[in-house]
């Protein structure tokens, strides 16, 4: 992963500042929470795009804000000459923002109201400290790694697409097993009776990646995931590849039932018998704002609680202070 960049420019040409935002709108909280954005950032002259849709929801005038709100009809092109999304909501939000604004590459500053938020950077009750960042360009923005997915049916390219957490393969029918032999640049590795085979990235490491009993891989960390998912089988250990590896999943000839293709828990594909997965590195990275530069260790202490009493690290850095 690339280092964090420096301090994010203001948008392109007019000088104008435009903040994508992006809502999920089904919860109240989220709603409030939007509209307090909205007050606060125009009141300090930027300009925020909200898309059509969510603007109704929020029961928003647009024109009863200075400057006037921006309305995108349609998801493409939304997030256009913006210095960043801004996104209220879980991580669920905050993936279907990144669908929005790959294109572009506009960075993605998560505001989690969901459980475990580990794509989010700020809390819902850190709202002043979060505009103020933005108002003040006090933020960086980091590049993760993206999932080039392509399908494959009777040799043949069907399906291309991306993913920010993972692609992963499962079976299509509850009562019957998925048949598949797994390839790693092109050569096979093993075949596999399966409930399904998780492709992810580092980023992707804390999502189903971990429920499925791969490792947590940290950010910097450059690599490829493959985890098998209740594989009848001797060998069918997570598997860490380098990020120039091609990994291939195909559906057997034999499989009953055939498979479907989830790419980030949000887009899917069917999978005959016969299918093929291919899955390596995509050109276009995600960019994440960080407001923080804490180690990632403490965000996965805070995200999961983990237990750390009795850590001494503190205790010493205090003593070494009261010395000083």
């Amino acid at each position: 992963m690339s280092e964090p960049t420096a301090d994010a420019p203001a948008t392109a040409g007019s000088g104008v500042r435009r903040v994508l935002m992006l809502t999920h709108t089904g919860r109240d909280e989220a709603r409030e929470v939007s509209l307090a954005f909205c007050k606060a950032l125009t009141g300090h002259g930027i300009v925020v795009r909200l898309l059509a849709t969510e603007a109704a929801s929020l029961g928003l005038d647009p024109g009863s804000y200075d400057p006037p709100i921006e309305l995108a009809d349609t998801e493409a092109g939304a997030s256009r000459d913006c210095e960043l999304a801004l996104v209220i909501g879980g991580d669920g939000t905050i993936l279907r923002a990144a669908e929005i604004t790959h294109d572009s590459g506009t960075p993605l500053l998560g505001v989690n109201l969901g459980h475990v938020g580990f794509l989010a950077e700020a809390e819902s009750d850190d709202t002043e400290s979060t505009i103020d960042a933005i108002v003040q360009r006090r933020y960086t923005a980091e590049d993760r790694m993206t999932l080039d997915v392509r399908v494959f049916r009777d040799g043949e390219l069907v399906t291309s697409t991306f993913a920010l957490n993972e692609a992963s393969v499962e079976k299509a029918a509850r009562e019957r097993m998925l048949e598949v032999v797994v390839e790693v640049d092109g050569r096979p590795l093993s075949r596999w009776g399966c409930d399904g085979v998780v492709c992810a990235t580092p980023t992707g490491s804390t999502a189903y990646n971990f429920s499925a009993g791969g490792p947590v891989v940290w950010p910097g960390v450059e690599a490829l995931l493959l985890v098998p998912i209740s594989a009848h089988a001797l060998f069918a250990r997570p598997l860490v590849v380098a990020p120039t590896s091609t990994l291939a999943v195909e559906v057997m000839a034999r499989t009953q039932g055939g498979g479907v293709l989830w790419c980030d828990g949000r887009r899917t594909v069917e999978l005959p018998p016969g299918a093929r997965i291919e899955v390596r590195r995509g050109p276009d990275p995600v960019r994440l704002v960080r407001l923080h530069q804490a180690p990632f260790t403490d965000r996965l202490v805070a995200k999961f609680g983990l237990p750390v009493e009795g850590w001494r690290g503190s205790a010493e850095r205090r003593r070494r202070a009261d010395d000083a």
